[in-house]
């Protein structure tokens, strides 16, 4: 391309609502492209006009290429960065390949008409995305931007903080905003009954008492399990050595009810998590403890080590299930990334007798942890001890 090829941010104001150096990039650009809305914000020009074709995704690198070596402009909602095509076309052809002027986001809007501090809310998007994603979030006191991904969207989220018990959260939707048709309604998340532009956006205030929080260690009770359930006090332990870091992927090998992956994936919004479970109705269930908290676990039915060829390199591997089956461990060591961390339970004699041979090879951390919960014993109240769980851990 003879210049860099420009990503103009537009607001639901449109063309009077861009600055002079935005109308300026358009006026001069060959070829513009963009959604039929966004265009049709625009006046007429010079330059071709061309609407994206869906999905997207599939489309751009060949409207990029029948366009090369023409002055492109990209239009793009509000601050292209920003969940936007802007990031995409930089990831694609480089950060110096690409020119952006952004707009004032859908969020910044959001926040000055609440007065909300940016940096203290949390935003979600919807676009494209699972609904259940909005569930991490859901905690006392916390405020959401929630970016909808139609019409439909704010009566499907307030129907879910309801759900939650989140029925007295602050829900307001802010529609077509910057535009003269702008319009904010406030009320809360259980007497939401309204009809909802398209082009919206969703402020929460959450208000509520029901905890599930980011940190590990869920109830158990949280999970639709058949028994191959990591324990709350040990998935706490457990994943305090698996060490989830934002943007790195973990592989659970055995993944039983999805306990140590979903708790892995709820840590931060870019942590990644492979499920290896070999029993498919328990893939299914994993799939569905998953969307229940909000997550999204790529769930690979078979069972290792076969199961692990051509997966990523992972940053962490826990093993709950299958640790005896020759060359799992193996396969699992070779595949984690240098500076990753292994961590592998057992409570089986001979899952014990192998993780101490590992041990005795390789070092690390070896921990046994005995949980003893109160129960009814007749009229009174009595200690039951769970099977002890032995942990090993190592770092590569």
């Amino acid at each position: 391309m003879p210049e860099p090829l420009t990503v103009v941010g537009v607001g639901a104001d449109g063309w009077t609502g861009l600055s002079p150096q935005a109308q300026q990039a358009i006026n001069a650009a060959d070829v513009v492209l963009g959604s039929t809305r966004q265009l049709a914000l625009l006046p007429d020009g010079d330059g071709e006009r061309v609407a994206w074709s869906s999905p997207l995704s599939e489309s751009l690198p060949g409207l990029l290429a029948t366009h090369r070596g023409r002055r492109i402009c990209v239009l793009a909602s509000g601050d292209p960065t920003f969940h936007g095509i802007g990031t995409t076309l930089t990831r694609m052809l480089g950060a110096e390949a690409v020119r952006v002027i952004p707009h004032p986001s859908s969020v910044s809007l959001a926040c000055a008409r609440l007065g909300w501090a940016q940096e203290q809310v949390q935003v979600v998007s919807l676009v494209g995305h699972p609904l259940e994603l909005v569930q991490p979030h859901i905690q006392p006191g916390q405020r959401l931007v929630v970016l909808s991904w139609g019409a439909h969207t704010p009566a499907e989220v307030a129907a879910l903080l309801v759900a939650r018990g989140y029925g007295g959260s602050e829900f307001s939707v802010l529609e077509q905003l910057g535009s003269a048709a702008e319009r904010v309604r406030s009320t809360r998340a259980d007497e939401w009954g309204h009809e909802a532009d398209a082009l919206n956006v969703i402020g929460i205030h959450c208000q509520g008492t029901e905890l599930l929080p980011t940190t590990p260690g869920l109830p158990d009770s949280a999970y639709e399990s058949d028994g191959q359930l990591t324990k709350r006090e040990v998935r706490a332990v457990t994943l305090s050595r698996l060490a989830p870091v934002p943007g790195q992927l973990l592989w659970d090998v055995g993944g039983g009810a999805g306990s140590i992956a979903i708790e892995w994936l709820r840590h931060h919004p870019s942590c990644r998590a492979v499920a290896i479970e070999k029993d498919p109705d328990r893939a299914k269930r994993l799939d569905r403890n998953a969307a229940t908290l909000g997550v999204a676990v790529r769930t690979v039915v078979g069972a290792a080590p076969e199961a692990l060829d051509g997966l990523e390199a992972p940053d962490a591997i826990f093993v709950g299930g299958g640790a005896t089956v020759p060359g799992v461990i193996e396969a699992c060591w070779q595949a984690l990334r240098p500076g990753g961390r292994l961590v592998v339970n057992g409570v089986t004699l001979e899952t014990e007798s192998l993780i101490a041979r590992w041990y005795a090879e390789l070092g690390g951390d070896l921990v046994r942890l005995a949980v003893q919960r109160a129960s009814a014993v007749g009229g009174m109240t009595g200690w039951r001890p769970a099977m002890p769980v032995t942990i090993w851990s190592l770092t590569k």
